[in-house]
Parts: structure tokens; sequence; C-alpha cells
């Protein structure tokens, strides 16, 4: 018989405050399994790196990479942040100094239907007592979003069980990686009893003891490196005779006097970089509040006309977090104002369709103005107030005017507006009715970035 143990991390999402903590006990019980001559193999599952981080925005992610390596990871794979988060040369670029395997079996290349280069499809770990383990990996497929980016995504029935098939003949166990989620995680376990041991993430749920479903080997270590996933596996003759795993919570673990330094020292270094990004000079303050003579959402409001070129667009003041202040503009002010990885989608609706929309809005507004969000690329606080542009709504007539025109029924009308906006349920009619195009690959606070510095030049 031999031990093997797997540990894992997943959906850390820059949240390194952990991080210190983290990196210790996987080195620590790396070293202590192995002395007890145990296999060890140490897993990430995607989402480590989020832009919302001021250094991993500072620094396209490599930052996130390097403390990566102290860890000596065996493989990790991607999530949406790291596929979605990033342009496709950021991506691109994002592993190139990382000393550990990145495994992912459903990502291609749109142009050329190849897997990109810094990729595998699977891998093979032998033991020590020559039990071949096979690692398989494959991350939440949103065509919507990856294929506007350059990327083919494709889905868990197109690909698992061509992986499985490859994997299973060179091995005895198969380890599945996933960034889909508890549900797809679920059925994945009732109906593919070849899979030993699945570690999931992106759904940030945690299996405190873990799970098993038809003989299959559950974990899931939660968000933010709140938890550690660890399973142990006892094998005999390659085949699994006894498994059970664990989060581990990282509030029991040891801290110690430089950590929380550390984690500081991390945020510092992020805002001094992207302080040394300098963009523009205004010659005055944007404000957050909506009554100041220079808001700043009218000012990115105009930005997304531009950026989409359409004569209407549409936001919400809970998305800007800080003002910007008078005088140079760099992009660390952007990043504290506006930290959400959101891109811009331009909608295109009939006009029965339009103010249809426009009445979602406002029978919602009263309800989103104090209504706390998280999640779908939202890193604020609360919702706030829906703003337009080029849009207008009589509350008397209850009338939807285009550039104070009424809108005709039959025409098509095009806004821009933030993809935010068509994954939250409250305007159900953008996805229902609309033509969505995903503007790539700049987040909002980039388009507000180049409208300034064209706008407002540093001479």
């Amino acid at each position: 018989m031999e031990e093997i143990v797997i540990l894992h991390t997943n959906d850390l999402h820059s949240h390194l405050e952990n991080w210190p903590k983290i990196r210790r006990y996987l080195i620590n019980q790396k070293e202590k399994y192995k002395n007890e001559g145990k296999t060890v193999i140490v897993l990430d599952l995607g989402d480590f790196i989020d832009r919302w981080h001021p250094l991993t925005e500072a620094t396209d992610g490599q930052a996130n990479i390097a403390l990566m390596n102290e860890v000596g990871y065996d493989a990790a794979t991607i999530g949406n942040n790291e596929g979605i988060g990033n342009s496709k040369e950021q991506l691109n670029h994002l592993y190139d100094h990382r000393n550990f395997d990145v495994l992912l079996g459903n990502l291609f290349d749109l142009n050329t239907g190849q897997a990109p280069d810094w990729t595998k499809p699977y891998r093979i770990i032998e033991t020590k007592d020559k039990t071949n383990i096979g690692l398989i990996a494959l991350t939440a497929p949103f065509p919507l979003t990856y294929e506007p980016n350059g990327w083919s995504i494709r889905s868990t029935k197109d690909t698992l069980p061509h992986l499985i098939r490859d994997v299973q003949a060179q091995c005895d166990l198969v380890i599945l990686m996933s960034h889909l989620g508890i549900d797809e995680d679920l059925k994945i376990a009732n109906e593919y009893p070849e899979i030993n041991v699945l570690l999931g993430s992106h759904t940030h749920h945690v299996f405190k003891h873990g799970e098993k479903i038809n003989g299959t080997q559950l974990s899931a270590a939660g968000k933010f490196g709140h938890y550690i996933g660890e399973v142990h596996l006892t094998v005999a003759n390659g085949k699994i005779i006894y498994s059970e795993a664990k989060a581990v919570p990282t509030t029991d673990l040891p801290a110690l006097s430089g950590d929380q330094r550390e984690t500081q020292d991390y945020l510092a270094l992020g805002h001094e970089l992207l302080k040394k990004k300098q963009i523009a000079k205004l010659p005055y303050k944007l404000s957050v509040d909506l009554n100041e003579q220079q808001s700043l959402i009218v000012t990115t409001l105009k930005a997304l006309k531009e950026k989409g070129q359409t004569e209407a667009a549409i936001l919400n003041n809970g998305l800007f977090l800080t003002d910007v202040p008078k005088g140079i503009v760099d992009e660390d002010q952007l990043h504290e104002t506006l930290p959400h990885p959101m891109h811009l989608i331009r909608v295109t609706l009939v006009g029965s369709e339009l103010i249809r929309m426009i009445r979602e809005m406002e029978k919602n507004r009263d309800y989103l103005r104090k209504f706390p969000i998280t999640g779908m690329g939202f890193r604020g606080k609360i919702f706030g107030e829906l703003y337009y542009d080029g849009l207008a709504y009589d509350k008397l007539k209850k009338q939807v005017l285009w550039h104070n025109q009424p809108i005709n029924l039959e025409q098509k009308y095009t806004f821009t507006t933030v993809d935010h906006f068509m994954f939250i349920p409250f305007f159900p009619t953008i996805e229902l009715a609309g033509e969505v195009e995903f503007i790539f690959p700049e987040f909002i606070r980039t388009v507000l970035g180049n409208y300034l510095s064209a706008h407002y030049p540093i001479l």
C-alpha cells in the first residue's frame, strides 16, 4: 500500500492577505508528508489572479506567478479571471516564468484551432511505487466572452470523454482539476466513474470534510484563501482502497509577526508601480457625486459612447468608488475608482424592446439604489443609481425618449454599457432580445483612461 496526498488551492482571487500562511502550510506539509514516505501533489485550480489587486494589475499577473513559484506547485489550471480578465496577449505571456505545468483541456486559439503552447492537455505523475496518476483540467466555458478575446472555449461534453480516454490508457488514477463549478462537478461525478478524484472550484463552494459521489472523492476549498484543500488516498495495486478530504481553515494556522507587513508590502508595491503610469492632466476634479458640476459618471458615459461609437450609454454610479482628483491622473487612481474586471458591450434593440428595457430599469431603480451586489465582475459595494446619456424617461408620461425624441417602435437603437448589465438578472431584455457585441480587450477603467488621455493630454 502507498499513501498519496493532494494539496490544492483555488479561487485565491489575489487575496494575498492569507498567502504567507498558505505558502508555509503547503511547503511544510509537502516536506512533512514526503518525509513520511508519501507522494505529495500540489495543485491550483484557477482564479489565483484577480486584477482588483494593484500588484496584479501593475504586473499583468506576473507577480502572482512569482508567488506560485515559491511553493513549487506541480500543476495549475486557469479560471475565468485568468482567461477573460487578461487580453489574449497578456494570457499568452502570463506563464512565461512559471516553474509548474499549466493543464487545460478545453481552450483553443480561435484562429488556428490549436491549444495554446503554454498548456498541456494532461500530465502523468508516477509515484515511487509505480502508481501512475493522470491529471486533467477544465475551465468554465463562457463563449460569449472568450470568443471576442480570440479564444475558442469548448464544453465539458465535447472535451472530457476524450481526455479521460487518452489519460486512462496511461494511468491507474485520474484526477480532474475542475474550474467548472459545483453543479457541473456533481454532474461529472455521477456520469464519469472513471474519475477517481475531483477537485472543484469556480463557485467558491466548500466541502469541509469532502464528499463522495459514485465512488469519486470530491474536494473544494472555497475562496480568497480561507481554506486549503487536502485529499488523502490509500492505494494498493493501482486502486484506491481508502480516501478522505478536508478543507483546512487558514484562520486556524499560526501567524508570524511579518505576515501582515508582507501583505501590506504587496499592496504598497502595486500602488507604487501604478502611480508611475501617468495618463492625463485634468483641469478639474471628477466627482462620484452626481450633483457636482463635473461628475465622473458623466465623463465616463461620454467615454463609453466614444469607444462604442454609439449615441447613448448607460451606467450605474455604484461602479465608481473614489473621485478622480484635479491634476495628473495615473493608473492607480483609475484602478482605485474602477477596480472591476468589466468589459463594455454594445447592445442593439428595436424600439419596442428598448422601451421594455428602460421600464425594467425604472422599475428596479429604487431597489437597486442601495442594493449590495457581489460577483459577476463587480468589485464595489452597492449597485447605486442608474444614469443615462442619450436616453431619458419621462415619469409623468411614462415615455422613453432618445435624444429628446419619442422612440420609433420598429427602428433599431444601439447603446454602450458594461457586460455586468447582461449578467445580472434585473434587465433580462438585454440578453433575451438584444444583439450584444462584446468590446475587448479593455476594461472600463482602461476605456476611461484612454478617453482622458485623448481629451486631457499631459503636455
